[in-house]
């Protein structure tokens, strides 16, 4: 039971990666609150990790607001007295209708929206979560970054890119900020992970492309939700009490 007795906040967490991870540590003891903006498939997620007998707590609120985000800290706070892991799981590319377009078909405002979908969320709940872990001098932050941050998706856009690329110098940059308070903070680079939002994408592209990912990693396959969760709950777990810092690629290989 890597997590009885800690409080864990996790974002986006009603279904794909969240959704995931918020089972494993409800699973191993935890009481999560699971933070989505999405009423009905928040409650169904509460629901089904509640029937397995989880200590689960639903939190509605838009990640990219400020006022949202700082209330809901605020009374998570209140309510159970401290919190000891954030997981910072909202982001993605396809919130624009074209995600892999090339920089010339980019416009302002989708470059704007995959910039602030990806990152603001991921600052302003680390904004309203760290004074909480200072006082403590303890706590866990996992962010979501992705291996086009790392410029190594040729199917990802400029702008997921550049915002995952965003993600991983936050990570690293805050490390310094955080560690002397006792405070870990990594993320994880995922490859195509097969959620229930990447999903339709993935079978709409032809065959021979589906072959070709699976190809490009050793581990011929390409990932589910769980496979990235596992090792966020690493990350969240005192397991990794001496990683801090750290982005790891979480690509079969590739």
């Amino acid at each position: 039971m890597r997590f009885a007795g800690k409080i864990a906040l996790i974002t986006a967490s009603a279904n794909g990666i969240g959704r995931a991870t918020a089972g494993i540590m409800a699973r191993e003891g935890a009481t999560v609150v699971c933070v989505d903006n999405h009423a009905e498939r928040l409650d169904a997620a509460v629901d089904a990790m509640t029937k397995e007998g989880g200590n689960v707590h639903p939190r509605l609120c838009d990640a990219m607001h400020e006022q949202q985000v700082d209330a809901t800290v605020a009374e998570v706070e209140r309510t159970f007295g401290r919190i000891d892991i954030l997981v910072n799981a909202v982001g993605g590319s396809t919130i624009i209708a074209k995600p892999n377009a090339n920089v010339e078909e980019h416009s302002l405002d989708d470059w704007q929206r995959v910039i602030n979908f990806n990152l603001n969320g991921t600052f302003l709940f680390t904004h309203a979560v760290v004074p909480i872990m200072k006082a403590q001098k303890s706590g866990k932050i996992v962010n979501l970054a992705s291996i086009a941050g790392r410029g190594m998706s040729v199917a990802s856009g400029s702008a997921y890119a550049a915002a995952k690329g965003g993600i991983i110098a936050f990570t690293r940059k805050l490390s310094y900020e955080l560690g002397p308070f006792n405070i870990n903070i990594n993320a994880i680079a995922p490859s195509l992970t097969l959620t229930e939002r990447i999903t339709p994408h993935w079978n709409q592209r032809s065959p021979d492309a589906q072959a070709a990912q699976i190809a490009g990693a050793p581990l011929r396959r390409v990932a589910n939700a769980m496979d990235q969760a596992n090792v966020i709950a690493f990350l969240a777990s005192s397991d990794a009490d001496f990683v801090t810092g750290l982005t790891i690629d979480v690509t079969g290989g590739q």
